[in-house]
């Protein structure tokens, strides 16, 4: 399995990249937080850690520890607007539910 980038997402990381003016892509995780029990996390990479899975999709690179892979692995991340809001949308297979707000999941 894997974690996919839709071209969307990526477009939206590259620029973001470029913008910042620094970094080789980003790094995506959980934490325990929530209602329900997990958040992603996300951050800049400025540089690789040993240890991180790689994943690259339309010249973006993905970097996920390997403590969060077992609770994200096969998730799709796309961006996107819905009305007033625009950011992220994880569709992650392992989910069992999430909270109303959709902040936090659990597995």
């Amino acid at each position: 399995m894997s974690i996919n980038l839709t071209q969307q997402a990526a477009e939206h990381i590259a620029r973001h990249l470029k913008k910042r003016g620094s970094g080789i892509g980003l790094r995506l995780g959980v934490r325990l937080t929530g209602c329900s029990g997990m958040a992603y996390k996300m951050d800049y990479v400025d540089e690789a850690v040993e240890g991180d899975q790689l994943y690259e999709e339309f010249g973006v690179k993905l970097y996920v520890d390997p403590k969060s892979l077992p609770f994200i692995e096969g998730t799709t991340i796309d961006y996107g607007r819905d009305g007033l809001n625009e950011g992220f949308r994880f569709r992650n297979p392992n989910e069992k539910a999430s909270c109303g707000c959709g902040e936090s999941f659990t597995v």
